[in-house]
């Protein structure tokens, strides 16, 4: 409405100057000074508008882990689907991906390929996080624990494996999900969705779960609050972008394959 009125004053102005009739009937003396100086506001009020647009705050700049399925069903509605983990045991994206991928046998829509991958820490290395928490508070390193965090990761690639086969089996997709392990704690939980959108947020490091009389240092996934980054944000947003998802890449490219996939290979 804004630019129409310009738009109008601009045109009256020009008629008034003229259009002697249009001009005694307004009685004004600088019509077109007044219809150039509408004209000026007009293009400013685009130029203005369009500025504002680039540097517009992404939707969604803060989310909590537990909102990911909304992201996962955003990313399936394209034709190629590519999903990118860095995490802890990815246990609540694992969710979301189960469920999305058995409703493909059914409902595929428009995807037609999928990539998940999912980096998880090296569990069968000594580490302070997880781990138990000593007398004196610090962190004393549990293989027990380890394992256990371990066999949850391999029974989530076990299952998104399996579907991914039985998918692909299909002969309608192309499903491929693998986990691999870095070396380190699980500090950084990153969420990559088709190398345009990327969810970031820190664990607490600090949290403890109490176990079988014990506690244990370790991180809540499903708490981690995740900031949103995307291509169509600001330029500041395309730079956080590209790089995280080249740390990601490399960190791939240096991961291991899991202990228990490397069973399977034998």
């Amino acid at each position: 409405m804004t630019r129409l009125l310009l738009a109008l004053v601009f045109v009256t102005g020009l008629l008034a100057q003229f259009v002697k009739p249009v001009g005694d009937a307004l009685e004004g003396k600088a019509y077109l000074g007044g219809a150039l100086l509408s004209l000026v506001g007009y293009v400013l009020y685009d130029a203005v508008k369009e500025l504002s647009s680039s540097v517009r705050v992404p939707t969604r700049p803060l989310v909590n882990s537990s909102q990911l399925g909304s992201f996962v069903s955003e990313a399936f509605q394209t034709r190629k689907v590519e999903i990118s983990f860095l995490g802890y045991t990815g246990e609540t994206l694992y969710h979301e991906l189960y469920h999305r991928l058995e409703d493909l046998s059914d409902n595929p829509g428009p995807t037609r390929r999928v990539s998940v991958r999912i980096l998880v820490p090296d569990f069968g290395q000594p580490m302070t996080v997880p781990s138990r928490v000593g007398g004196d508070g610090r962190p004393v390193d549990d293989v027990t624990f380890r394992e256990r965090m371990s066999r949850r990761c391999q029974e989530y690639d076990e299952v998104l494996s399996d579907i991914a086969e039985r998918l692909t089996a299909t002969g309608r997709l192309v499903v491929e999900c693998e986990y691999r392990c870095y070396t380190g704690i699980p500090r950084d939980k990153i969420c990559i969705f088709n190398r345009v959108q990327v969810l970031h947020g820190l664990y607490d490091l600090s949290a403890r779960l109490h176990h079988r009389g014990e506690d244990y240092f370790d991180p809540k996934g499903l708490r981690t609050d995740l900031n949103v980054w995307s291509r169509q944000g600001t330029a500041a947003a395309e730079e956080a972008v590209t790089t995280w998802i080249k740390h990601f890449d490399d960190l791939w490219s240096l991961a291991t394959v899991p202990a228990w996939r490397q069973g399977y290979a034998s």
